[in-house]
C-alpha cells in the first residue's frame, strides 16, 4: 500500500473526476435545454409578430378613428352655437314685431265690436255679446 498522501490523492482525484462527469453531464443537459427553449422562442416570435402587426394596425385604425370623432365633435358644437345664435337672433328680431301684431288684433277686435254693438262694447270681453241678434232661438224654415 502506499502512504497517507498517495491515498488522498487517489481520493480527490477520484471525487474530481465523478463531479466532472457530473458536470459535463448536467452542461449537456443545460445545452439541451437551453436548444429547445430557442425553439419556443423562435415559435413564439413566428406566431407573434403576425399578431403585434394586427394590433398595431388595428391601434392605428382607431387613432384615425378618434381623429374623425373628435373633428365631427368640433363641427357639431359649431353648428350648436350657430344654431344658438340664429335663435336668439330669431326672437329678438320677431318677438317685438309678434306682440305688436297681437296687440293691434285686439285692438282690431275690440274696435270691430265697438262699432258691431255700440259703444260700450269695446269694453266687454271678447266672445261676448251685449244685444242678442234677431231671430235668436227662433226655429229656422225649411
Amino acid at each position: 500500500m502506499g502512504s497517507a498522501a498517495e491515498i488522498v490523492v487517489l481520493v480527490a482525484s477520484g471525487v474530481i473526476l465523478v463531479l466532472a462527469i457530473v458536470m459535463v453531464t448536467a452542461v449537456r443537459s443545460l445545452r439541451r435545454d437551453v436548444g429547445r427553449l430557442e425553439a419556443v422562442v423562435g415559435e413564439l416570435t413566428r406566431r407573434a409578430m403576425p399578431l403585434v402587426t394586427d394590433a398595431q394596425r388595428v391601434v392605428d385604425q382607431a387613432a384615425t378613428e378618434m381623429e374623425r370623432v373628435g373633428s365631427v365633435l368640433g363641427s357639431t358644437e359649431a353648428v350648436a352655437h350657430t344654431v344658438e345664435g340664429a335663435t336668439k337672433l330669431a326672437y329678438r328680431a320677431f318677438a317685438n314685431p309678434v306682440v305688436k301684431l297681437l296687440a293691434v288684433r285686439a285692438g282690431a277686435a275690440g274696435g270691430l265690436r265697438s262699432l258691431r254693438y255700440g259703444e260700450g262694447a269695446a269694453s266687454q270681453p271678447a266672445g261676448r255679446t251685449v244685444t242678442p241678434s234677431p231671430g235668436a232661438g227662433r226655429p229656422r224654415k225649411r
